[in-house]
């Protein structure tokens, strides 16, 4: 009822095989599910004993023999029922353990994705099937032809009863699911757009209360809100009539059963202790049905949630191939047409770029909003994956690299800085420990960078220095003191590439100068250095500079060659350019 696999489809080719590694689990789940199930006739087979031998006969010794028997039995039931449950629990965590890493870097490779926020939530939502009410059901349903095998040898009646019954419930789940499969996507499809909507409402709290925005972001919240629990509610009481009904079906079952059972007794057809012994098998014969239908909520969204987490999968296919290590490069940069679309279908925001740059050379990047040079820069960087052309650091293009190697040899200083929550050394190093760096040299190089950015004196005067804690999302240190830290960030492992996007923007006077000193360092020592910017103090020192316009690329070439044509007015009117950035 859940697939979950497809040879034919490569996106679950990593999850797939995350399953085969806890093959032997879910094996041994199904034999102890096999035993679990042919232990559940013990109470059949000991009322049957009771009431046809122990109670005609009086045999005191017959019924503590059985008695035992049918405890050890319960007993073995019990304990195998707990192993299962607990093998499939384990399996779980294994699962985890396997995926959670891979599915998170391979989010954090798709871009233009809502998906990345909720990928967890929804690998958990699949791993909780697998692992909880929804697995045992489905090992259990296959023992159903056991009794009711058993019910034919109680006698043909009863077991057409069971059949008849079985028939008429499992036609009514098969109806559940039609009936509450489109309502369950729709309901989950609200509340992933209602928690992302929540989550970024609450990323931007101050900006909202500042703006006055709060009673609109409560109303607007409320009613997403609003609708996600309506589609909710309306999945739940379509599942909840039929679970209805299905609990109905089967209650009249039992009892129809027990007087079935009593007038084929009084026939002489079947003995006594068949009367309960047919009401017990019934109702272990339609159990899993039922078991599956209140389960098939959570069997649902787990196989929507495969499906999306294929799909990453799918978009991220060529992250983990293997790559041939590559010798650290000098900073050649060579942008070869590159093109980018953030929307699919919609227009460029940069159309066919193209721009060299020499290890040494500093290249300003000029141009009004909207022109591309944000979005050149995260190219650049590394950043942004171009939908056409190439991007290459001394003639390997980026893909050639794992994106952590790449990213190693590449500072980029964001627009915005995009701190994180921990130390200000935590930040700088970009969280070098994780990765397994030693403290002495994550101190060293963080100490290097922040001197080389000039923010070395202003970090010691914070209260804790370099182990200063920052919030989320970097709160606790000013925006101008937040951008000197990203540069510091950029400038860690002294990278043979540096990109500046609007890096100035935050910054006072002394700011101003530190960042001029690092870049000037940062190109003697050889590399290659990206400089977005308005405003013209930064773009005073640079070798080149590159004239954006809509998202294309008007000028290139040496400072003062392209200040001259600038000046004699012949860049094209679609070229607007900062007077501040000319100048």
């Amino acid at each position: 009822m859940l697939k979950l696999t497809s040879v034919d489809d490569k996106g679950a080719e990593p999850l797939a095989e995350a399953l085969r590694a806890c093959r032997t689990h879910f094996v041994w789940a199904a034999v102890f599910s096999a035993l679990v199930n042919i232990l559940y006739l013990t109470p059949t087979l000991y009322m049957m004993q009771v009431y046809d031998r122990v109670v005609p006969t009086g045999g005191l010794t017959t019924l503590v023999l059985i008695s035992v028997a049918a405890v050890f039995a319960l007993a073995s039931l019990g304990l195998l029922d707990w192993l299962r449950q607990r093998l499939l629990l384990r399996a779980g965590l294994r699962l985890d353990r396997m995926l959670s890493p891979r599915i998170l870097s391979r989010a954090l490779g798709v871009q233009g994705r809502t998906l990345n926020s909720q990928v967890l939530r929804e690998f958990d939502s699949v791993r909780s099937a697998l692992s909880g009410a929804g697995a045992l059901a489905l090992f259990d349903a296959p023992w159903t032809p056991l009794y009711l095998a058993c019910c034919f040898l109680l006698h043909p009646a009863i077991g057409v009863l069971t059949l008849v019954g079985g028939a008429v419930l499992f036609a009514l789940a098969w109806l559940n699911e039609r009936d509450s499969r489109p309502r369950l996507a729709r309901a989950m499809q609200s509340n992933t757009a209602a928690y992302a909507a929540q989550e970024g409402v609450a990323a931007q709290a101050e900006v909202v209360r500042a703006l006055g925005m709060r009673a609109a972001s409560v109303a607007r919240q409320t009613g997403q809100r609003r609708a996600a629990a309506d589609a909710q509610a309306d999945a739940q009481l379509t599942g909840g009539k039929y679970s209805g009904a299905i609990k109905f079906v089967r209650m009249t079952l039992q009892s129809v059963s027990l007087g079935l059972a009593a007038f084929l007794v009084v026939r002489g057809e079947i003995s006594a202790g068949s009367i309960i012994a047919s009401s017990v098998l019934l109702s272990r014969a339609v159990a899993p049905v039922e078991q599956l239908v209140g389960a098939w909520p959570n069997l649902v969204q787990a196989r929507a949630s495969w499906g999306h987490l294929v799909e990453l999968f799918k978009q991220t296919a060529g992250q983990e191939r293997a790559r041939t290590a590559l010798p650290a490069p000098r900073g050649r940069l060579r942008v070869e047409g590159t093109t980018v679309r953030l929307v699919e279908g919609g227009p460029p925001q940069l159309s066919a770029a193209s721009l060299s740059l020499e290890p040494g050379q500093t290249l300003g990047v000029v141009g009004a909003s909207g022109s591309g040079k944000t979005t050149l820069a995260r190219v650049v960087a590394g950043a942004l994956a171009p939908a056409s052309g190439a991007v290459r650091l001394d003639g390997a293009d980026y893909d050639a690299r794992d994106s952590d190697d790449l990213a190693a040899h590449i500072g980029y200083l964001p627009q915005v800085p995009s701190l994180f929550a921990g130390t200000i050394k935590d930040n700088i190093s970009r969280f070098a420990a994780a990765r397994g760096a030693t403290p002495d040299q994550i101190d060293r190089d963080a100490v290097a960078a922040a001197q080389a950015a000039g923010a070395h004196e202003m970090i010691l005067r914070l209260p804790l220095g370099y182990d200063t804690e920052l919030g989320p999302f970097g709160q606790g240190v000013s925006a101008g003191q937040a951008q000197r830290i990203a540069l510091a960030r950029a400038l860690y492992g002294d990278p043979a590439l540096l990109v500046l996007d609007e890096p100035n923007s935050n910054l006072d006077q002394e700011g101003e100068a530190a960042l001029m000193a690092a870049v000037l360092q940062a190109a003697q020592r050889g590399a290659a250095v990206v400089i977005v910017a308005h405003r013209a103090g930064i773009l005073s020192r640079v070798d080149r500079l590159l004239v954006m316009a809509d998202g294309a690329v008007q000028m290139e070439g040496p400072r003062e060659e392209i200040l001259a044509r600038m000046r004699a007015g012949r860049p094209t009117p679609a070229a607007p350019v900062h007077k501040d950035a000319a100048s």
